[in-house]
């Protein structure tokens, strides 16, 4: 089932494809004009004909983050021990892909105050997902890639962060296009995290969650009997 690698590759090949198509669409019929400063990535998507096309593209980007959500849940779930922090992350990983769907249904030009809460889901809670992924990364098997994927997911992690806190401080100081620059580094770094995920979704097999599911099982039968042998 190593085809499941391809399912992160597709969103964030597409993702990007995506929101860039939109920013031509967006310069070619002028809606946003470049000499006054580089576009958010919301003021690309805000006019009709590209802001059918951005909805569409943030309604399948959040459909696939669902899946890919779920997917690592299970992943993790069935090869560690780490519940409490694994319901965490797919909890977070839902909430941000709420969050993504809803930024490109309500266009800032339509109702900027549930826009912006969007946004902040999107990628405040999605930052903190990855976050939550990374410390996985150590702790969860499968291991075999995590001498590279650990440091490399620390990296854009980190870059994400400081995109993040660049693009508030730039925007509530009035520098509206560095911000812009900002925003489409960190969608883009976002991008390149979820693609980072087919390093793992490449190991998974069918067989796995009914194996160890009868596994454990096994092991609590083992557990109880040793606890009281008398019964």
């Amino acid at each position: 089932m190593w085809a499941w690698a391809l399912l992160p590759v597709i969103l964030a090949v597409g993702g990007t494809a995506g929101i860039w198509a939109v920013y031509g669409v967006a310069v070619s019929n002028e809606s946003v004009n470049l000499t006054a400063g580089f576009p958010y990535i919301s003021a690309c998507g805000a006019y009709n004909p590209q802001s059918c096309w951005f909805s569409q593209i943030c309604n399948v980007s959040s459909f696939l983050i669902i899946w890919i959500v779920v997917i690592r849940y299970q992943q993790v779930d069935d090869l560690s021990y780490h519940p409490g922090i694994n319901l965490a992350a797919l909890v977070l990983g839902f909430i941000s892909s709420i969050g993504i769907s809803i930024l490109g249904n309500f266009q800032q030009t339509v109702s900027l105050g549930i826009h912006l809460f969007g946004a902040f889901l999107a990628f405040i809670v999605g930052l903190v997902y990855f976050w939550v992924q990374l410390w996985l990364t150590y702790k969860a098997e499968p291991s075999q890639d995590r001498c590279w994927l650990g440091p490399l997911r620390s990296v854009l992690c980190s870059l994400c962060t400081v995109f993040l806190i660049a693009m508030v401080v730039l925007h509530n100081t009035g520098s509206k296009s560095p911000a812009a620059m900002c925003e489409w580094a960190l969608v883009m770094t976002f991008f390149l995290l979820f693609a980072s995920f087919a390093a793992e979704f490449r190991l998974i097999e069918c067989h796995q969650l009914t194996v160890h599911k009868q596994m454990r099982e096994k092991i609590t039968r083992s557990w109880l009997m040793a606890m009281n042998p008398e019964g």
